[in-house]
């Protein structure tokens, strides 16, 4: 598997978003519309930032990549010792989402991309 986006908790997602930017020159890849969200390119591994409260909702985790099949990689994850979050699951916007917890109980989403005709 490929680390696809590691995500740092912080009280305000666009202030952080911009000081990045700003201090360290990294260029927006995704912002999401409720400010909850966002990523920065940086290479094959997106740095993102998930609104402290988007933690408590259970909305965004360590992605380690994007599979194409998400209920064989969560099976895999779970055989393997993960303990299981949330199965697959088919979002509305053409993407299987699923998460686990590994051994140090750290959350992990497997995602799919976003299907095209999402």
């Amino acid at each position: 598997m490929k680390l696809g986006c590691t995500i740092i908790y912080v009280a305000d997602v666009p202030a952080t978003v911009t000081f990045y930017e700003a201090v360290f020159g990294l260029v927006r890849r995704f912002v999401h519309d409720s400010a909850l969200y966002a990523e920065l390119e940086t290479g094959s591994t997106a740095l993102a930032f998930a609104g402290i409260e988007a933690a408590e909702m259970g909305g965004f985790a360590v992605r380690p990549n994007t599979p194409t099949d998400v209920p064989a990689a969560y099976a895999r994850a779970v055989g393997a010792g993960c303990t299981p979050v949330v199965a697959p699951t088919d979002k509305p916007w053409g993407q299987t989402v699923s998460y686990v917890r590994d051994l140090n109980g750290c959350l992990v989403e497997l995602a799919s991309p976003v299907s095209q005709a999402g």
